[in-house]
């Protein structure tokens, strides 16, 4: 099957890749030209595991192309749209532009049949709102919805063995036919048996949005357990393990710290609020704010410790930063806790030198009053504290011995709990963690 992605961010990129991977033509289409080029030439313009190997793949295959112009979508049967939807400047409401402006530019070389497919994460009423749009310029062109569920680090993986499928198509004869086209394009993960739930558009928008929603409150939930923790002297990763054991909640997501971040979770729960309060149902989502607040609360109380073991101030203590991306094997700084924390420490007169194995560059153009090394050891040497921020496997397996001979005060913030407190408080450290005693 021929195919279009329109949007070639990390959502598109990795969706083209992978789509060509599993036997497509696919030709993958974005305004951006420095951004095309470097895709033709199977350079990934950001970091994802496995993302290079499967471009240079698939380019090499001769089924794989990219280019800025929408003219090179014309021919194609099924046309996935997955551009951005940022959070709004001073709202929390989505920014639809971007997805209406290429469903826009995109319905000229739509043929009569053609199949657009939503990817985006859009708040529910979008995909009605753009059927009507596109039926002004032709009855028999389909709209889907088809949401991504993506981890950032595992996202090859999860676009070609997906954990489900949703499909949310119109009713009747159309939502038959925009269904069987769906079937073509993920055959592969249908023959292994990928469960596929087919429903509508409103349905099928919601369940991303919830999806995220439930995530950010179990990550919430645990750090707000951890504040209780830190006031009452209880372990919050004992606790943890001791409800993770009962089915209904499980272990996972359970983990306090500094919080979440990225480009997902922060502004799709944001969106669902303030779609909530179009739709009228405000009420039914307002425990996302407090779930938001919580979040952000993490990254002040990091920055506490921090100015607590220095009796209530900062200044001129140098602090090594380990971690900046908001997850492990990702570069994407989007809200992340780490580089929030590393920028707040600074603004208190902190000598702040940090490090990441993949989002230097991305950091250093966001926030270059920052100074930043590619060296764990720079980072730390004779440092007054360590702050790790971003559970990278280098940051976690870390000697504390040979790590307190570099620094010139051993204390270490712990803002992932991914460390032993035991093998480095009999390293000599002074070790805080986050709702840990």
């Amino acid at each position: 099957m021929k195919i279009s992605v329109i949007g070639c961010g990390y959502l598109g990129a990795v969706h083209a890749a992978s789509m060509a991977e599993l036997g497509h033509e696919v030709v993958g289409i974005d305004v951006d030209a420095a951004k095309i080029d470097s895709l033709s030439s199977g350079r990934a313009p950001f970091f994802e595991p496995g993302l290079p190997e499967t471009l240079k793949s698939a380019l090499a295959t001769g089924r794989l192309s990219f280019s800025t112009e929408f003219a090179a979508a014309a021919g194609a049967k099924v046309h996935f749209v997955a551009v951005g939807t940022p959070q709004k400047p001073g709202e929390y409401a989505a920014d639809l532009s971007h997805v209406h402006a290429a469903v826009d530019a995109l319905i000229p070389h739509l043929e009569d049949g053609d199949l657009v497919v939503g990817k985006s994460t859009v708040p529910v009423g979008t995909a009605a709102a753009l059927a009507t749009r596109m039926s002004v310029h032709s009855e028999s062109v389909l709209l889907a919805w088809n949401p991504e569920f993506l981890r950032e680090g595992f996202a090859i993986k999860d676009t070609i063995s997906p954990d489900r499928l949703v499909y949310g198509v119109p009713a009747a004869e159309a939502g038959e036919r925009a269904t069987a086209l769906l079937d073509e394009v993920y055959a592969t993960a249908l023959s292994n048996d990928t469960p596929r739930i087919v429903t509508d558009y409103a349905t099928a928008e919601l369940v991303k949005v919830a999806a995220n929603a439930f995530l950010a409150t179990k990550i919430s939930f645990i750090n707000a357990m951890a504040e209780i923790a830190e006031v009452s002297g209880a372990d919050v990763t004992s606790l943890a393990d001791a409800i993770g054991y009962d089915a209904r909640i499980g272990r996972r997501f359970l983990n306090a710290g500094v919080g979440f971040g990225g480009g997902c979770l922060p502004k799709d729960i944001r969106a669902f609020s303030a779609r909530a309060e179009e739709l009228g149902r405000g009420e039914s989502v307002a425990f996302l704010k407090e779930v938001d607040a919580i979040n952000l609360r993490r990254r002040q109380r990091v920055v506490d410790l921090v100015k607590e073991e220095f009796g209530g101030q900062v200044y001129k203590k140098k602090v090594a930063v380990l971690g900046l991306a908001f997850k492990p094997d990702s570069d994407d700084i989007r809200d992340s806790p780490a580089l929030d924390v590393a920028v707040q420490l600074h603004g208190l007169g902190a000598e702040v030198v940090a490090t990441d194995p993949e989002a230097i560059d991305n950091s250093r153009k966001r926030h270059p009053q920052l100074l930043f090394t590619e060296n764990v050891d720079t980072a730390v040497n004779r440092a007054d504290a360590v702050v790790v921020l971003t559970e990278w496997k280098q940051f976690r397996s870390l000697d504390p011995v040979e790590l307190g001979e570099k620094v010139d005060n051993k204390l270490i913030i712990d803002g992932r709990n991914c460390l032993d407190p035991a093998a480095w408080r009999a390293a000599g450290w002074t070790y805080r963690g986050m709702g840990r005693p």
